[in-house]
């Protein structure tokens, strides 16, 4: 009996210890799962109220607000298609410092599809912060200029004019 204790008690132990971070994991995945779907709606429901989101670029900031705009807006005039693809997460719990808390990191591979017919290729690395269930934080990066010389930009040095 003393043995058949033991075994229960390890093995609840175990089972608690598998996987802190896997309910947080699920929580970014829905989010990709509605930026798959489009569903800015769905978005909205995921993010906290008091988000932010910042990146690519080192001065790109926004708010929950703006970022359901901004999704709203490019759903209805930009996207015609996102996929995720070879996408990983991984969950990490940071202990001290500003950005203390729950995370979990998104690699992958976006392929956009934009109503005007162009597309796109990106490797895209998202860290979302989670609290109770909600985003509260993200740092998205990729290369922007990548982005753009596959729509067809040129770059050009302010020297060669």
């Amino acid at each position: 009996m003393k043995n058949v204790f033991l075994f229960l008690l390890m093995a609840s132990v175990l089972a608690c210890q598998s996987d802190p971070h896997k309910a947080n994991i699920e929580v970014v995945k829905q989010y990709v799962e509605a930026v798959e779907n489009l569903d800015y709606n769905a978005m909205d429901n995921l993010l906290a109220d008091t988000y932010e989101g910042y990146g690519p670029s080192a001065g790109d900031t926004i708010q929950k607000g703006g970022a359901i705009a901004s999704w709203k807006r490019n759903v209805e005039d930009l996207y015609k298609n996102i996929e995720y693809n070879r996408s990983q997460y991984a969950g990490v719990t940071i202990p001290e410092g500003p950005n203390q808390g729950d995370w979990v990191a998104n690699w992958a591979e976006l392929k956009i599809d934009y109503k005007d017919g162009e597309s796109a290729t990106i490797w895209v690395n998202t860290n979302y912060q989670i609290e109770n269930g909600k985003i509260v934080k993200t740092f998205t990066f990729y290369n922007e200029a990548d982005v753009l010389e596959q729509l067809g930009y040129v770059f050009i040095n302010p020297d060669n004019l």
